[in-house]
């Protein structure tokens, strides 16, 4: 099948191996699987943090339910440090994050779509970011798809000079806390969060259940969701793309939601909006 998508895309189409990319994920993950032969629970403990850090905000409340799909507002030093927190995932600066998801979205499971698993479980989950050129500098190919991002100065900035958070922090934590947090807090952090960030491309579209009957063939996984902090409450966002809110019922787990949850009852998250289901009635929609 072609991985073509209509204009510009963040990722070319060519097929051939970026070899920047693979040096880079080799040497990431050659350092996660060394690492429990370098173990110490300080190590494991900084890993932790900063995994909450930066996918729980970098990604989770930040690029993704904030930047990309703005279900919600919060104070500008607030949103830029949850872009700064996403850097340092090694998933590319906001703009080129957010442009690809927004692509997703709009062609999700169709042709277009940069890492549907139509096009092979491999390729959705890290074939389309290995193959081919990414365009993660290419800031005005890019602003079509993210306007409100490119139009300001430090968005522009952050998405060029991505790599930078990431490189300073892992030259500090291998400074101060020695070879062992630097296996564990970054490479082996940056190895788990990579994955389970795809786990939401590939997974679930592949495997669990649906609770909407909408046109992609996103699912609801709760491994997933443990994962990513509640990003693998799929279905149900891609349902309500702009909730705030992705784990609708009780028992589905949602760090990411509540952590929004919290900033509104402190004041500094404003206009949340919510999707919610009535389990009786099957769906009730409400947005705050």
């Amino acid at each position: 099948m072609s991985h073509a998508v209509k204009g510009v895309t963040p990722i070319s189409t060519n097929r051939e191996v970026n070899w920047i990319t693979v040096i880079f994920l080799a040497f990431f993950h050659t350092g996660a699987l060394a690492a429990p032969f370098y173990f110490e629970w300080k190590s494991v403990a900084v890993m932790a943090l900063l995994y909450w850090i930066t996918i729980g905000w970098g990604i989770g409340m930040g690029y993704h339910r904030l930047h990309t799909h703005r279900s919600y507002i919060v104070p500008k030093w607030i949103e830029y440090l949850f872009a700064i927190c996403g850097t340092m995932t090694l998933e590319g600066g906001p703009i080129f994050w957010v442009a690809t998801h927004r692509i997703h979205h709009q062609n999700s499971d169709q042709e277009g779509d940069p890492h549907t698993p139509r096009d092979g479980k491999w390729w959705s989950h890290i074939g389309w970011i290995i193959f081919g050129e990414a365009k993660h500098n290419k800031t005005e190919l890019l602003a079509k798809f993210t306007p409100d991002l490119a139009k300001d100065p430090f968005y522009r900035w952050l998405n060029t000079w991505h790599f930078v958070p990431v490189t300073i922090s892992s030259i500090l934590i291998w400074y101060f806390g020695g070879f062992s947090m630097f296996l564990w807090a970054v490479c082996f952090r940056i190895t788990l969060g990579l994955h389970s960030t795809w786990l939401v491309n590939s997974a679930t579209h592949l495997w669990g259940g649906r609770r909407f009957d909408i046109r992609d063939d996103s699912r609801n996984s709760w491994w997933v969701a443990l994962l990513t902090f509640g990003e693998g409450w799929h279905n149900n966002h891609h349902a309500h793309p702009n909730s705030a809110r992705h784990g609708l019922a009780w028992y589905e787990l949602d760090m990411t939601w509540l952590q929004i949850r919290a900033l509104e009852l402190i004041g500094l998250a404003k206009k949340v909006k919510v999707a919610t289901v009535d389990m009786e009635s099957s769906l009730a929609r409400k947005v705050a």
